[in-house]
C-alpha cells in the first residue's frame, strides 16, 4: 500500500511537534502505543559500550564480539559458556530495572486514556513499569520465559529462579552442568522463548494477549484513535509500523504519530494526519510531560 520512496520525513521543531501530540493525546478517544528497540535504548538498556563492557568484558577478549546483540549469536564451545553468557544477559536485561525511568513516563501520558500497548520488546519493562499485563501484547517473547528448543509443546516456563542460580553459582564463564536447563516434558535442551524462527511457542498467554489486542483494535478502530509510535525501526516493520500506517489511512479520524531518534517519518498518504518527532524518547516524554525543553530549542 505505501512506498518507502513517498516517506516524509520529520518536519518542523521538536517542540511544536511535541505540542501537536500533547494536542493529539488530549483529544483521542483512544491510544495504542507501539514500541520498539528505541524505547528500551532510550531507558538505558543499550546493548555496547561501557554497559556491554561492565558484565561481559571476559566474554569479549575471549570470543572477539562486542556488543551483547552479536554475543546472543555467538557458538560457545560448551553448553555451560551459553548459559554463563545468557543468565548475565537474561539478568542485566529483564531482571534488572532500567536505568531511567522512560517506561513509567509513557505509562503516565497514557494512564488515564484507553490505551493498549503492542510490543516487540521481549525485556518485561512495560510491566514492571506498572502497564496492566491485560492491555498489553508482547509478540516476540520474554527473556524471563524458556522454551523446548524442539518444541515438544506450545508450553513457556519461567526462569528466574534457575537464571539466579546460574549467576550465583558462574565461575570461568561457565555455570555448573548441572544448572543446563532441559524440556520437563521430552528432556531436549531449553532455548529462550525468543522469536527467531518456527520454533517459537506461542504459548496460552501469548494467544489471549494477541486476542486481547485484536479485539481491541475491532471496537476502537473507528474512532479517535491515536497510534502512538516509540522507537520502532525497521528490523521487523510489519509488526507495528507498517499496521499502524495501514490502519491510519482507513480510519478518517485517526492520527500517527512517531517519535524515533533517527526514523521519525511517515508515508505522504497519512502526511496530514501524522506527527514526525526525530528525537529521544526519554526528551519528547518530558516535554509532553511538561519537565524539559526540546534540545533543538535550547
Amino acid at each position: 500500500m505505501f512506498s518507502r520512496m513517498s516517506i516524509t520525513k520529520s518536519t518542523g521543531s521538536c517542540s511544536d511537534n511535541v505540542r501537536r501530540l500533547r494536542e493529539a493525546l488530549d483529544d483521542a478517544d483512544a491510544v495504542v502505543v507501539g514500541a520498539g528497540a528505541g524505547l528500551s535504548a532510550s531507558a538505558g538498556f543499550t546493548y555496547s559500550g561501557d554497559r556491554f563492557r561492565r558484565y561481559f568484558a571476559d566474554f569479549e577478549k575471549k570470543y572477539g564480539f562486542h556488543d551483547m546483540y552479536t554475543g546472543g549469536f555467538c557458538r560457545y564451545d560448551t553448553p555451560e559458556e551459553h548459559w554463563a553468557y545468557w543468565s548475565r544477559f537474561i539478568t542485566v536485561n529483564r531482571y534488572m530495572d532500567a536505568p531511567k525511568p522512560v517506561y513509567e513516563q509513557v505509562l503516565g501520558l497514557v494512564r488515564e486514556k484507553d490505551y493498549f500497548v503492542i510490543t516487540t520488546n521481549v525485556d518485561h519493562c512495560f510491566q514492571k513499569a506498572g502497564v496492566d499485563k491485560k492491555r498489553l501484547f508482547y509478540t516476540q517473547g520474554d527473556y524471563g520465559l524458556f522454551q523446548c528448543s524442539e518444541p515438544c509443546c506450545q508450553e513457556t516456563f519461567d526462569n528466574e529462579d534457575l537464571i539466579r542460580q546460574m549467576m550465583e553459582r558462574q565461575k570461568d564463564m561457565r555455570i555448573p552442568s548441572e544448572l543446563i536447563p532441559g524440556c520437563p516434558h521430552c528432556g531436549k535442551p531449553m532455548t529462550m522463548n525468543l522469536r527467531a524462527d518456527d520454533k517459537f511457542v506461542e504459548d496460552e498467554g501469548w494467544r489471549r494477549a494477541a486476542e486481547r489486542y485484536g479485539d481491541f483494535l475491532r471496537t476502537r478502530g473507528d474512532g479517535r484513535i491515536l497510534f502512538l509510535e516509540l522507537g520502532v525501526g525497521y528490523n521487523t516493520p510489519g509488526i507495528i509500523k507498517y499496521p499502524f500506517w495501514r490502519m491510519t489511512a482507513q480510519n478518517k479520524d485517526a492520527v500517527y504519530a512517531c517519535v524515533n531518534k533517527k526514523e521519525a517519518a511517515c508515508p505522504e498518504e497519512i502526511a496530514g494526519r501524522s506527527i514526525c518527532i526525530e528525537a529521544d524518547i526519554e526528551e519528547a516524554v518530558s516535554v509532553l510531560l511538561d519537565k524539559a525543553g526540546c534540545s533543538d530549542e535550547r
